[in-house]
């Protein structure tokens, strides 16, 4: 019947370049005609935030910044938007200031120029999550689509080594769970395969020079393409459980997602053998699970769960969670008895076999 598929292409603007942050920046306040602006960025971040908005109309620097954003959070934050009659949102750092951002935008409708210093990927998805009583809710809605992202990788090198191995391997989640995702199509296929590839070049590059740029702007690509591919295909499998982990038990997003996904992989790839030829190629791999392997015992990658919080006892509960979000369009059957053996897997650190 040949090739049959819907295909979506968010509408946003990408500006890249190293040591261009300032310059763009300025340029996209200037092109929103804004007047009031409002940043937020963590405190770890303080210093940076100077830098780039000297000469920007801002009235409001916002650091309340919370991982998982809880819905308390997301509130006083709103409040400050309205209360300071903002007109744009700003946002620098990891997932946790865009995941804000995105949290005002869905209530307000404000524009948001993002400028991302980890490898979240959050910066290019219409994807917004909300925490409550400990339970992780997302969602899709176009207002909370940055209009603008501003990539430069100079804005990275203060990422820890450590850090920046499990916010690319977050990033390397996107691409794999875009395989197999409700709405995987071939287009996101290509640019998951390509997110790979500059994954797999960047983040070693990053581990031999933690203060190069060839490295980091390779994490960078490689993130956006990740989110891009995430966006159009999404959440599968792999992102169901560790919104439900680190919503429920608070853990940490990007070594959660690190230290989940090759257990994921090992899972799905013997049932998707397309997928899996894909990724083991990106990977430079005869087989996707031993080329993933292979890179996180390159980068000294995150191995256990036990080591974030996550304990034998969590696992009736978190199988109970997960099972009812996962994908109809799974390439494998998930059971809670094989669920099961996959956190138990997980919480230990057990190798995935190939």
């Amino acid at each position: 019947m040949g090739m049959i598929f819907s295909h979506d292409t968010l509408p946003q603007r990408v500006l890249f370049g190293t040591g261009k942050a300032a310059e763009h920046l300025a340029a996209a306040v200037a092109r929103f005609g804004a007047t009031r602006v409002m940043v937020i960025a963590g405190r770890r971040d303080s210093g940076t935030v100077d830098e780039l908005t000297r000469q920007l109309p801002v009235v409001l620097r916002y650091s309340d910044v919370v991982q998982h954003v809880p819905i308390a959070s997301a509130q006083r934050a709103r409040t400050a938007a309205r209360e300071n009659g903002i007109d744009l949102l700003v946002c620098l750092g990891g997932g946790s200031a865009v995941g804000l951002a995105k949290a005002i935008a869905l209530d307000t409708a404000l524009p948001i120029v993002a400028v991302p210093t980890t490898y979240a990927g959050s910066e290019a998805t219409n994807v917004w999550g909300l925490t409550e009583a400990g339970r992780k809710t997302t969602g899709v809605d176009a207002r909370v689509l940055p209009a603008t992202v501003i990539y430069d990788a100079a804005l990275s090198t203060s990422l820890p080594v450590g850090l920046s191995v499990a916010s690319g391997l977050n990033a390397m989640a996107h691409c794999i769970d875009s395989m197999w995702g409700p709405r995987a199509d071939p287009i996101n296929a290509a640019l998951a395969t390509e997110g790979i590839r500059a994954l797999a070049t960047g983040l070693p590059g990053i581990v031999a020079d933690p203060a190069g740029i060839e490295g980091r702007e390779q994490a960078l690509y490689g993130a956006y393409l990740s989110a891009v591919a995430f966006a159009s295909a999404g959440s599968g499998m792999h992102h169901k459980i560790c919104h439900v982990l680190g919503g429920t038990w608070n853990m940490p997003h990007a070594q959660t997602h690190a230290t989940v996904l090759p257990y994921v992989l090992a899972f799905n790839a013997p049932a998707a053998p397309g997928a899996e030829a894909r990724i083991a190629s990106a990977l430079g791999s005869d087989t996707a699970v031993g080329g993933l392997n292979a890179l996180r015992e390159q980068l000294g990658a995150p191995r256990a769960l036990k080591d974030y919080g996550f304990t034998a006892e969590n696992i009736p509960e978190a199988v109970s969670l997960i099972l009812p979000a996962i994908p109809a369009n799974n390439p494998r059957t998930v059971t809670a008895e094989n669920l099961t053996g996959l956190l138990t897997a997980a919480l230990h650190g057990s190798g995935p076999a190939d």
